[in-house]
């Protein structure tokens, strides 16, 4: 009994073998990684086990009952013979691995292959090998995650209903207790071991290969990290020398190289005293890699160094690109063409197309800036000083009443038109150039409304030092002037707040005007209201520009009463000091 037990775990060494080679299959990592699978894989699992259940019934030995000879397993069998055998590791895993289906369809493979074969068990045998698969199948259901334990526990617990099968069915009685005294054991815990073994090896192949994977994307990961924020200028040179620098240290490759249509713009590790960055591209297969937009692998011929003795003897050539186009090239150097690995070219086919997405989100960000800049500035243009004709007039009818007072006015109208028409290059000014700005304004306003206007200032002098963009405060107070002012009789006040609260600057202007509607005050920030008096587009613009560089925590808020007055504020962040 011992000798046959160890005859059977020899023998095991075949099905060790099988299971490696079995990894290498997809539609085995399909049955490890899907819950369910779909027709075809299971009758590919279901043709594999059962073939693989035959080759368990020939690797294994023949017994003779009548004279309890061990022979090795030949092609007949006679009446008094049967076969220790390593049959039913397929259909146990299969089942395990597969389901219920595909147990039962390599049960009834391997068993009706082994119902063939005669003997005095062969009818036995083969239903308990279906009778396995069933027995697999179920556990398959109750337990999606396999432990080795558990294989070991199915597949032992298989073979012991195929003992008692054998004792139930084959005939004469006496021959099947004698065969199952002998070979049931070790059987057992040959088959239980074969189980446990063929998934450990399974497991183990898999593990290794995730953990490389793993380790890859690890390595990616960190590259994408480390190069996104040079890569946000562009492709330059020195982007490109950073990038490969980076690169150089991350990749097992004697150099790195990165090129743009024509010039090489870095060089990085063996070879760079030669391949000198700011030189025309020399090589065809670089202009062979740019002009197909695909992956070149060149030797040391195709790479085509001038200088004798260049370590650098083979090279994988890859395209950058944005949006489809090629526009450089990522250039990884090696030794020899065996050093370039299908390991190393994965990275790289997934390195190119990382760093041709990052310079496309490059592109994307540096396009989006200049769009948000166009339409802050188009905004900014939009607001014009509607009252000018007015404010000529007025000056106009001072210039012989009180020429010094037309003068005063003529200067804080020059300095209100060259703030208007300077902002278009300015993305933001502090809040003390907006209040200058605001204060020539007021000046023209108070001159053209005499006593019936009042200015109150609330400011906090550090707060000054904040910045917004241009033309935002004085939009504000021209509408509590121009709206909130127009039809009253009462002594219009307009009250200016500029404070500091936590991290943030808050702007108020209110106004004892007429006032509007919830309604109006609602809309009057979402879209152009047209009126009678413009075109209504000066809060809109005010708080379109605060949104687009603050964000809507900056948006304008107002509170407005009829015949009570309105109230406009707005915060911005403070800046922060390093």
């Amino acid at each position: 009994m011992l000798n046959l037990l160890i005859t059977m775990v020899e023998r095991l060494g075949i099905l060790v073998m099988i299971a490696f080679i079995l990894t290498r299959f997809p539609f085995f990592r399909d049955m490890i990684y899907q819950e369910k699978l779909n027709r075809k894989q299971q009758l590919t699992a279901i043709l594999f086990f059962g073939f693989f259940g035959i080759i368990g019934t020939y690797s294994g030995l023949t017994l003779n009952t009548d004279s309890l000879e061990i022979n090795r397993w030949t092609s007949e069998l006679n009446a008094d013979e049967a076969i220790a055998n390593s049959r039913v590791i397929g259909v146990v895993l299969a089942g395990l691995l597969g389901g219920y289906k595909v147990g039962i369809g390599a049960g009834l493979i391997a068993g009706i292959h082994r119902f063939t074969l005669g003997g005095f068990t062969g009818l036995s045998c083969g239903l308990a090998t279906i009778v396995a698969g069933i027995l697999a199948g179920i556990f398959y259901r109750k337990n999606k995650v396999l432990k080795l334990r558990s294989a070991f526990f199915i597949g032992a617990l298989a073979e012991s209903l195929q003992m008692v099968v054998i004792l139930l069915l084959a005939s004469p009685f006496e021959k099947a207790w004698t065969l199952v005294e002998i070979i049931g054991l070790p059987m057992i815990i040959a088959n239980g071991l074969g189980c446990a073994l063929f998934l450990l090896i399974i497991k183990s192949v898999i593990n290794e290969e995730e953990k490389a994977g793993a380790l890859q994307a690890q390595k990616t990961l960190r590259i994408a990290e480390k190069t996104l924020s040079y890569l946000r200028s562009g492709l330059t040179a020195y982007s490109a020398k950073i990038v490969c620098d980076i690169l150089h240290n991350e990749m097992n490759t004697r150099a790195v190289a990165m090129t743009n249509l024509s010039d090489i713009l870095a060089h990085v590790g063996l070879g760079q005293d030669h391949h000198r960055p700011e030189n025309p591209i020399q090589t065809e297969i670089t202009m062979e890699a740019i002009d197909k937009g695909a992956i070149v692998v060149a030797n040391q011929e195709s790479i085509h160094c001038r200088q004798r003795g260049c370590p650098l003897g083979a090279a994988v050539i890859a395209p950058l690109k944005q949006r489809g186009k090629t526009i450089g090239t990522l250039k990884f150097y090696f030794r020899s063409e065996k050093e370039i690995t299908p390991v190393t070219m994965e990275l790289i086919t997934g390195l190119s197309s990382l760093l041709s997405n990052q310079l496309e989100l490059a592109e994307a960000d540096k396009s989006y800036q200049l769009a948000k800049e166009a339409e802050i500035k188009a905004l900014q243009a939009q607001i014009s000083p509607h009252f000018l004709f007015n404010t000529l007039n007025t000056i106009l009818s001072l210039v012989r009443v009180d020429p010094p007072k037309a003068r005063k006015l003529l200067v804080s109208l020059s300095h209100f038109l060259r703030q208007n028409l300077t902002v278009t290059t300015q993305s933001v000014t502090t809040l003390e150039q907006e209040l200058k700005h605001v204060k020539a304004y007021l000046a023209i306003e108070e001159a053209r409304f005499k006593d019936k206007l009042s200015v109150v200032y609330d400011i906090e002098e550090i707060a000054l030092l904040e910045t917004i963009p241009p033309l935002t405060l004085q939009p504000i107070v021209e509408n509590a002037i121009k709206h909130g002012l127009k039809d009253t009789e009462r002594n219009g006040l307009v009250r200016i707040t500029i404070q500091k609260q936590n991290k943030e600057t808050l702007v108020k202007v209110e106004d004892n005007g007429i006032g509007i509607g919830k309604e109006r005050a609602n809309e009057m920030c979402k879209s152009p209201i047209l009126s009678e008096t413009g075109n209504g587009v000066a809060l809109y613009n005010v708080n379109r520009r605060l949104t687009i560089m603050y964000g809507e925590g900056s948006r304008l808020y107002i509170k407005s009463e009829l015949n009570k007055g309105t109230e406009i504020e707005f915060c911005v962040p403070c800046t922060e000091v390093s």
